[in-house]
């Protein structure tokens, strides 16, 4: 399932979005959901000081981890969950979070670790899927749901995504939204952007 996902998650119009994101990374660097190392080839080598990144999946960190190598920076990569970031507390100027929010088991408590690993100031890039704003489209994602759910390894097609970033502290600036082209609307709602950790 993890390799289908990847596979799913790599795809043209996928990467274009992803190379809209992951550029903007600076500093020392924390990757929620590493495991392949899909997003590495879009890293700017000369912004990042360091690299860390976690992934519930062991199978695929191989794959993070030769991907780092290859970059040649400093890069610690660890089988892992967002509930549970063992890193500490202000450690990272920047969060990668892409296509991950999605199949976390406490999206809340997730948000909670990545503001907690963020310096003040610090900023998460996110790309995720989630609940389309259209209420035809959205009525068809509560009905899809609970199968999807059990197709896609645990991936929700009906959480937030900007208003989530906001209600967990976060200072939230949109770059862009929108269906993925050529894919079915109720999986594939996209909103991509950055949010600032704002006060202590």
């Amino acid at each position: 399932m993890p390799r289908l996902i990847r596979c799913a998650c790599s795809t043209g119009q996928v990467m274009k979005r992803r190379s809209m994101v992951v550029p903007l990374a600076k500093g020392d660097v924390f990757e929620l959901g590493c495991g392949g190392g899909i997003n590495h080839e879009f890293y700017d080598v000369a912004a990042v000081s360091s690299y860390a990144g976690i992934d519930p999946h062991e199978g695929l960190l191989d794959n993070a981890r030769a991907a780092a190598q290859a970059k040649g920076w400093p890069a610690d990569i660890r089988q892992g969950v967002g509930e549970n970031i063992p890193f500490a507390a202000g450690s990272f100027d920047t969060v990668v979070c892409t296509f991950t929010l999605c199949s976390v088991q406490d999206p809340a408590k997730v948000l909670s670790e990545m503001r907690r690993i963020l310096r003040p100031g610090g900023k998460a890039l996110f790309l995720e899927h989630g609940r389309a704003p259209d209420r035809g489209v959205a009525k068809w994602q509560d009905r899809i749901e609970p199968v999807w759910k059990r197709m896609a390894g645990g991936c929700h097609l009906t959480r937030p995504i900007g208003s989530a970033f906001r209600g967990s502290g976060f200072e939230v600036e949109p770059i862009g939204q929108g269906y993925l082209p050529k894919a079915p609307k109720f999986a594939m709602w996209n909103e991509w952007g950055i949010a600032r950790k704002v006060g202590i």
